[in-house]
């Protein structure tokens, strides 16, 4: 068994770091089951250090011209050589036991892939209830959040990975695609709850309630068509970090 670690990361320099160095420590459960994993960061055009930080802390870099988060979470899983796909953000933390219970998903033969709860660090009021909200939302739903999914990658290979038609939530697309796929073959997929992914809470602070509120409105009022332009979703492309 192999398990391939998928980062895409574009000017992730004050961050990637510590978030390499989480991953690799939290690989110890595959380790442990003698699996083999490999960890590779997709630069998605960055202009700062993020591809010299990553080449520094052991990880294989490749290039993604298209500033994309679609395109970068495919460019990196296109030289995967893992029986399974773990796709982490760049300003994301894992834990060990969120990895253990991964292991245990994948070793239960019953998930095709998955994701995890989040965790965003730091946060109170209001930002917390949405978090939250989101968590429930994505146990109910299926939907991995986009800072933690995984897959076995033949199965991301059939579905053709992640819609890079879209700009923004993606992930969702894509959970839904592989629910529907995992089905057809007599399985499902899974939300994994108990040790929530650690994940950045710098867009809270960096981008204001009015400009997230505004986004949401024009997904719900376009359903969703907006997602498919770039500057639709300014918020996750306007480069502030």
């Amino acid at each position: 068994m192999k398990i391939s670690l998928v980062v895409p990361a574009y000017n992730e320099e004050k961050l990637i770091a510590r978030s390499l160095a989480c991953i690799r420590a939290a690989l110890a459960p595959f380790r442990q089951r003698g699996w083999e994993t490999e960890l590779i960061v997709c630069d998605n055009n960055s202009s700062d250090r993020t591809a010299a930080l990553a080449r520094e802390a052991g990880a294989l870099v490749v290039f993604e011209a298209v500033n994309q988060i679609s395109r970068a979470r495919n460019r990196g899983a296109q030289g995967a050589t893992g029986d399974w796909l773990i796709f982490v953000d760049a300003d994301s933390y894992p834990s060990s036991e969120l990895m253990e219970d991964v292991a245990t998903a994948i070793e239960s033969a019953r998930y095709l892939g998955g994701g995890s709860t989040v965790r965003l660090e730091g946060v109170r009021g209001l930002t917390r209830f949405m978090n939250g909200l989101w968590n429930g939302l994505s146990r109910t739903m299926g939907w991995a959040a986009g800072s933690f999914l995984f897959c076995e990658t033949a199965a991301f290979r059939v579905l053709g990975g992640l819609s890079e038609a879209l700009y923004a939530s993606e992930e969702i697309e894509f959970s839904r695609r592989l629910r529907q796929h995992a089905r057809g073959l007599g399985m499902t997929t899974v939300i994994l709850a108990r040790h929530p992914l650690m994940t950045s809470a710098r867009k809270t602070t960096l981008c204001s309630r009015l400009e997230f509120g505004r986004m949401l409105w024009e997904t719900v009022w376009q359903r969703g068509a907006n997602l498919r332009r770039r500057d639709a979703c300014a918020i996750w492309y306007d480069g502030r970090r």
